[in-house]
């Protein structure tokens, strides 16, 4: 890919990421629950914006799978029971600049699948 191609690609997925957070915030009760994907690996955590605080966190790796929808789909099941355990039940869900499509969505209907609302 051109350089100058990624790094519009790049800059516009920022673009999108501030004015998604502009929007949206977490708290202990409703943390915001962050996707990043990369080419190999998804990583997703629960955060505290107003404690500034990770409450839990999961990785694609840790788990054996890769960023795709399988790997996504283990990555939400493992995550939820990762809430649950945390007493947490209903989130805001911050898709990071990334279309709610694909991995993403596999991700979300995963977590949605095992009772936590967002």
């Amino acid at each position: 890919m051109n350089a100058k191609v990624l790094k519009s690609k790049v800059a516009n997925r920022l673009r999108r990421k501030l004015r998604i957070r502009a929007k949206i915030s977490g708290s202990a009760t409703l943390p915001r629950v962050s996707v990043f994907k990369s080419n190999r690996y998804l990583s997703v955590q629960a955060i505290d914006d107003l404690a500034g605080a990770t409450l839990c966190a999961a990785h694609s790796k840790t788990l054996g799978k890769s960023a795709n929808k399988e790997g996504a789909t283990a990555l939400g099941e493992a995550f939820a029971a990762t809430l649950k355990a945390a007493n947490i039940t209903s989130i805001v869900f911050d898709r990071n600049g990334y279309q709610y499509h694909g991995v993403i969505a596999a991700f979300g209907d995963a977590l949605r699948a095992n009772e936590i609302k967002f």
